[in-house]
């Protein structure tokens, strides 16, 4: 037989692409039979996987675009996006994908993005929406582009995985509220970042749902980076907070520092509760309590939606919101509660 593309070996085999480049990547989830099925489809056909061949028979160049609106510094000192790009690189590899990922600050779009939209190089592209003034989204769906947004756009007609940042941040407040802290303050991201927004949301919402005053002197800014972490909770700390909840685990270390240099014990002064659950969590001292997020899997799971709207269409909008859960650590101080809370 002539030589097939993977698209054809599907077909053959009655299953979708990407279940054929897990059976060729040895990919744990791929049922026996279905298994059983493809192999015997390859060896029929002599089929061996050949990226040039098959990208000019479909037409297609699979590789997927990763955008990512960020300065280089922010990306290589965030651990939120070492995690995510695990997650988008290790389901780009088992779909038989190429990854190509794209940087550049929000002011230099004008320059770079037109780039962008004029290749066809890029079956379809995962951007980060980090601002809710975000223009990228709209000029890639003005060019027909094929995209997963990270976040939760206005737009209901978006594709886009995002996860419950405002649950999320109520559970974490509960909490605090349930270890009888009085005066629970807030540092807050950017309002421009729609994550911040909706964990800023939950907090008001917890504070109102069980009678608590809302004090404007206990909600400082940050900007999701240790430095503006630290510097929020100095604002906070002569307003006299007994619990703070933070809306990044990266600002609620630098808060950690600044309690400690103002010699604030935490647990037994403040009591800190931060949102991420990124691994430097888990070391800091002392261990955070934190609202635990699933970074790397939103990033498989922005893969596997785009790769099905290429393969399957459009119709109906993708838009996936997964679940977050409170782990509870030593900054409570709630040794007798239980240690995940899901929210």
């Amino acid at each position: 037989m002539t030589k097939l593309t993977l698209d054809e070996i599907a077909a053959l085999s009655g299953v979708s692409r990407s279940t054929v480049s897990r059976v060729i990547n040895h990919h744990a989830r791929v049922s026996a039979e279905v298994r059983e099925r493809v192999l015997e489809v390859i060896a029929r056909t002599g089929y061996y996987p050949n990226p040039a061949a098959r990208s000019l028979a479909g037409r297609r160049s699979y590789t997927l675009g990763l955008i990512i609106p960020e300065t280089t510094h922010v990306l290589f000192t965030d651990p939120y996006f070492a995690r995510l790009i695990q997650g988008v690189a290790e389901a780009c590899n088992e779909n038989d994908y190429t990854l190509s990922l794209v940087l550049f600050r929000l002011t230099d779009d004008e320059v770079k993005l037109p780039g962008i939209l004029r290749t066809r190089m890029l079956d379809g592209i995962i951007v980060t929406a980090t601002s809710m003034n975000d223009r990228i989204v709209p000029r890639l769906l003005k060019h027909e582009r094929t995209c997963v947004v990270v976040g939760r756009p206005e737009d209901p007609h978006v594709n886009c995985i995002d996860v419950d940042n405002q649950h999320g941040a109520f559970v974490a407040t509960k909490h605090l509220i349930r270890l009888g802290r009085q005066r629970i303050a807030m540092i807050a991201g950017p309002m421009n970042s729609a994550p911040a927004s909706l964990r800023k949301q939950g907090y008001l919402q917890a504070l109102k749902d069980h009678g608590r005053p809302i004090d404007p002197n206990l909600i400082a800014a940050g900007d999701f980076t240790e430095t503006g972490g630290y510097h929020a909770m100095q604002h906070l700390l002569p307003h006299q907070p007994d619990a703070v909840f933070v809306a990044s685990d990266t600002m609620a270390l630098g808060a950690l520092r600044a309690a400690r240099a103002a010699y604030r014990s935490v647990p037994r002064d403040i009591a800190v509760v931060g949102f991420d659950d990124l691994p430097p969590a888990a070391l800091a001292e002392p261990p955070l309590t934190t609202v635990h997020q699933p970074v790397k899997q939103v990033g498989i799971q922005a893969v596997e939606t785009l790769v099905d709207i290429l393969e399957n269409g459009p119709e109906p909008v993708r838009r996936l919101t997964l679940p977050t859960d409170l782990i509870v650590r030593e900054s409570c101080g709630a040794a007798n509660l239980p240690t995940r809370e899901s929210s």
